[in-house]
């Protein structure tokens, strides 16, 4: 008996279109000898299951249940690809546990603590954990530009506390332009953080459950055609990420050995993206991604090919170890 599996993707933020895209991949190279996989769409307008011939049926969120044709369909996991709310802030894991329905993502309470930018480098920072120095503002907040100045220097970067796919972030040259970009990270989030510039190297290591081991995937080196990694960098095509990362194996072996300790103290599952900064030759920790882009120009399926390990086997392993631990 086949298990069923609905692939959740799109989301309420500006990244659904990406997480689509996403979803498709998953769909694509699921395996359909074991699973039987349901495309989920979760969007703002309504939650439906997607057939191939493009027919959508609404999704009754009192069970997660689906009714095609006549049959009710209840689904024996989850497959977490949405990007954004509510499928990475932790608030669709909250809702699916209530339902004791398995999810291949982390838990609610550590999906809500990694989206949360400037609580996930606190916990880190106290663990020793290097990171930029950083400044944090909420809306309505006095916005004190010396402060900040004095704090973090010139350049800086200023983000959205919890937005993603580098959506509500500027890098700041000149104090003059300090509030305007302040002005355009609160369009996308009601927290902004203010990080200090770290010059180096560029790398996304990949940590995932496999084969019941945490695991940390080849290295990615990420060098933008723009002034930082932003949304055209990592989507349209303005970068070169060039997996294994040409960086020495010291570290290598560094920026991996953080990457899975990292995992380990935020507690997540399933399959992971962090990035960093070799600053002073030493990785500096910049954000955690816990539902990692999966479309064909993602990296983390770029690291899992480096690695050996085919799309099916990857997402086979992240949906057995979901079902293992309901």
């Amino acid at each position: 008996m086949k298990k069923k599996i609905a692939i959740a993707m799109g989301g309420y933020s500006n990244e659904y279109k990406i997480s689509l895209n996403s979803g498709n991949l998953v769909y694509k190279h699921i395996n359909t000898k074991v699973y039987e996989a349901y495309r989920a769409h979760i969007l703002e307008e309504g939650w439906f299951v997607v057939t191939d011939d493009e027919q959508k049926y609404p999704i009754d969120k009192a069970d997660f249940s689906v009714t095609i044709n006549n049959e009710k369909i209840n689904f024996d996991c989850v497959f977490n690809i949405i990007h954004g709310t509510p499928g990475e802030d932790g608030i669709f894991q909250g809702y699916l546990e209530m339902l004791n329905i398995p999810q291949t993502a982390c838990d609610y309470y550590h999906a809500a603590l990694t989206f949360n930018k400037r609580d996930c480098i606190s916990i880190l920072k106290a663990n020793g954990i290097q990171t930029a120095k950083n400044y944090f503002l909420n809306k309505g907040d006095e916005i004190l530009e010396d402060e900040i100045i004095d704090r973090v220097g010139l350049p800086c970067f200023v983000k959205a506390n919890k937005a993603g796919s580098s959506f509500g972030v500027s890098k700041v040259k000149r104090k003059e332009d300090l509030i305007e970009a302040i002005h355009f990270s609160f369009q996308e989030d009601e927290e902004v953080i203010i990080e200090s510039f770290l010059d180096g190297t560029e790398v996304s290591v990949g940590v995932i459950e496999y084969n019941n081991e945490v695991v940390a995937l080849p290295v990615t080196e990420i060098i933008s055609e723009n002034d930082f990694f932003d949304y055209e960098a990592k989507y349209l095509g303005q970068s070169q990420e060039i997996t294994p990362a040409n960086i020495s194996e010291k570290d290598t072996h560094s920026v991996q050995e953080q990457a899975k300790r990292i995992f380990k103290i935020l507690k997540l599952k399933g399959l992971t993206r962090a990035e960093f900064i070799f600053h002073n030759n030493e990785p500096h920790f910049v954000e955690i991604n816990t539902c990692p882009g999966l479309s064909e120009a993602s990296i983390l399926p770029q690291q899992a090919k480096a690695a050996g390990i085919t799309l099916k086997d990857l997402f086979s392993n992240v949906i057995e170890a979901a079902l293992k631990n309901r």
